[in-house]
């Protein structure tokens, strides 16, 4: 049949029946001043026969997608189930062993409960002995010095050597005391000062010391099985640590001892050189 396409009073015909177009169908449904809005109900029609379409298929078609779901299912109820159960079973199996054999859990947890009584028991006790002072002087200043010496912080060295030169007093001035006397004033009162400082920070190092081995008890208390290598390796570093501050107050203890015995050597040098002055003084005396 042929189509036919005539316009009746600004209206199209389309095959016999009137057409109204886009825009007419916008002034009929827009409100005033508000166009190119489409109802909702559009949409809903769109929604409905997208599923028409959907049910509308053959019924081989829809047994065919309902076929290829089921197969996948079915391979993931019966082989991949399969595996995993045998997985989870295997696993079981080695927790059991681990739990039971090679890390007996009642033999964990039994040394657990010794090294947690030995914390209870002996910590409080050994940090009363590290850390106790035994203060002995009774005058304002030397109590002043003795304080700053068990301080155990390192801050306090400026007020050590301030505090060292009001107890021992400081080097005569130039003519009031022979220059090699002088000399070995401030040789002697160097050494004494830098072995009081290296003490302080001894002690500071030892508390770092402790508090790493209060961490590391800590850890043994709640440690799992296996972490055993990881705290012998912990412990060699702070054992290595310790023997650092050893090592240094051993120098520094080395060095008071060389200090000493080069003090008693000056000594015993002046004591030749008078003699000998001496030996002159009479041999002259004689030789008249």
């Amino acid at each position: 049949m042929k189509n036919e396409n005539r316009e009746i009073g600004g209206d199209l015909m389309l095959n016999g029946a009137r057409y109204q177009s886009r825009s007419s169908l916008a002034g009929l449904t827009s409100e005033p001043g508000k166009t190119g809005r489409r109802p909702r109900w559009k949409w809903a029609m769109a929604g409905t026969l997208i599923i028409a379409v959907a049910l509308a298929l053959p019924s081989p078609a829809q047994s065919g997608i309902f076929s290829v779901f089921g197969e996948l299912f079915g391979t993931i109820q019966n082989d991949m189930g399969s595996a995993l159960s045998t997985i989870n079973q295997v696993t079981q199996e080695i927790q059991q062993l681990y739990q039971k054999t090679v890390w007996p859990l009642a033999l964990v947890n039994q040394a657990r409960g010794f090294v947690s009584s030995s914390i209870t028991s002996y910590r409080t006790y050994m940090t009363q002995v590290f850390s106790l002072s035994s203060p002995s002087a009774t005058l304002a200043s030397p109590q002043q010095l003795e304080t700053i010496l068990h301080s155990r912080q390192s801050a306090q060295i400026p007020a050590l050597q301030a505090s060292f030169a009001t107890n021992y007093g400081a080097v005569p001035p130039v003519n009031t005391a022979s220059p090699q006397d002088r000399v070995m004033m401030d040789i002697d009162d160097a050494l004494g000062q830098e072995t009081l400082k290296t003490t302080i920070i001894s002690d500071q190092g030892q508390d770092v010391i402790l508090a790493t081995a209060n961490q590391m008890e800590n850890q043994v208390s709640v440690s799992s099985p296996g972490s055993a290598p990881f705290f012998t390796a912990q412990a060699q570093v702070a054992n290595l640590r310790c023997q650092a501050f050893m090592q240094k107050m051993l120098a520094a203890e080395l060095r008071q001892e060389a200090g000493r015995i080069a003090h008693d050597n000056v000594l015993t040098k002046r004591k030749a050189s008078a003699a000998g002055a001496i030996n002159n003084l009479v041999t002259g005396t004689l030789s008249r």
